[in-house]
């Protein structure tokens, strides 16, 4: 059953997907009716499951899901990560891209390849105090903490 992301255990789990670029104005919308839609129908049978959306900067699809009274199978994650590819697939766009990193630049969310980090860092392009987005977080309370982070206090520190 979808909820609205405040009303979500702080122990939800959570997976951040963030997309290769920004989303357009024209499709966030839409996105966001099949995200509602998607979580809506995510375990349809079990009455005791709660779960929830956020789609932040218009680059983040996250997905919280209180496993506390209904637990997640292989099966449940399959169906998300198949949503999720859906979604890649009408978009033209990577969302499973684990190889990235997204950083603030300003207003702007900037996506880039990891293997791009060691030259965006010699070039000052990207510094130990840029804000970076810890994709890798698996839980609402950290993402409340420590999803936007400076460069220097996230796993990526040892590319400086």
């Amino acid at each position: 059953m979808f909820i609205k992301s405040i009303e979500i255990s702080e122990d939800a789990k959570v997976w951040i997907y963030p997309s290769s670029r920004k989303f357009y104005p024209t499709e966030t919308k839409e996105i966001e009716e099949k995200l509602k839609y998607f979580i809506d129908s995510w375990k349809i049978d079990d009455e005791n499951f709660k779960a929830s959306y956020q789609f932040l900067y218009d680059r983040f699809i996250i997905f919280m899901a209180d496993d506390e009274k209904s637990t997640l199978k292989n099966t449940d994650i399959d169906a998300s990560v198949s949503f999720i590819l859906e979604l890649q697939e009408t978009y033209k766009v990577a969302l499973l891209d684990r190889m990235n990193i997204c950083f603030k630049q300003g207003e702007f969310v900037q996506y880039k390849e990891l293997t791009d980090l060691k030259s965006l860092i010699k070039n000052r392009a990207v510094t130990a105090k840029t804000i970076v987005f810890d994709n890798l977080i698996s839980a609402k309370k950290d993402l409340e903490e420590f999803w936007e982070i400076p460069l220097e206090e996230s796993w990526y520190n040892r590319f400086l």
